[in-house]
């Protein structure tokens, strides 16, 4: 199993205990060992700022003519919970995470918010292994590849739409929380915006801002075909 995830992920770890260590949820930590800190939590943390600081360094050199709040917007939506989920899935990451049976239950292996700490924490793992051009290799490969540069103007959905229903007077948009439930550690918000007291959108996400910004971005689509 180890063996088929380097070959999709293109490196080959001389320590593999750091990326079996990747796989480690904590919810497989807790109920095996009773210790948070065996899970890939610390490693998510550091490979969070290895992927932060590539695609930044990225962005700065290969975009000189865009201001920093639109470099911004594009680190964000780069680095985001969806697009990372979206790299998971391409190498077939949930299959070989290692689950407390609760989360197996519940469905963590195709959870994007489980999937995108393993990605982060894959990276780490790789920065160990095989030092900065290690990870490199592997964000250059997944997340630098294909830079979709039209999307970055829409990143922020929320404040699209508003200026987009703003063009006729009078226009009212509110958003609701419709519902929440997991864990603590692990809360998936529920959220519909509304237009004028009508909805026109929900959303879902592992904060209120996000599933705010996903009802904001299927009410682009079903308004305005954004």
């Amino acid at each position: 199993m180890i063996n088929e995830l380097e070959k999709a992920i293109g490196y080959h770890f001389q320590n593999v205990s750091l990326l079996e260590n990747a796989l480690t949820h904590s919810s497989y930590a807790n109920e095996r060992w009773h210790d948070s800190l065996k899970s890939n939590e610390r490693l998510e943390f550091l490979g969070d700022s290895i992927l932060g600081m590539i695609v930044a360094d990225h962005l700065y050199r290969n975009f000189p003519d865009r201001p920093e709040g639109e470099l911004t917007r594009m680190r964000a939506d780069m680095v985001c919970e969806q697009s990372l989920a979206v790299i998971a899935n391409r190498i077939h990451l949930g299959k070989h995470l290692m689950l407390g049976h609760g989360e197996e239950q519940g469905g963590g292996r195709t959870r994007n918010s489980i999937l995108a700490d393993a990605v982060e924490s894959v990276i780490a793992a790789c920065y160990l292994d095989g030092g900065y051009e290690a990870a490199l290799g592997f964000i250059k490969t997944f997340v630098l590849s294909d830079i979709p540069v039209v999307k970055f103007h829409n990143a922020d959905y929320k404040t699209t739409l508003q200026e987009r229903v703003q063009q006729k007077k009078n226009q009212i948009l509110t958003y609701h929380l419709t519902g929440e439930d997991g864990p603590d550690h692990e809360k998936h918000f529920c959220v519909e915006v509304l237009l004028n007291g009508e909805c026109v959108g929900n959303g879902t996400g592992t904060s209120k801002k996000r599933a705010e910004q996903d009802a904001a971005r299927v009410a682009l689509e079903k308004l305005f075909g954004i």
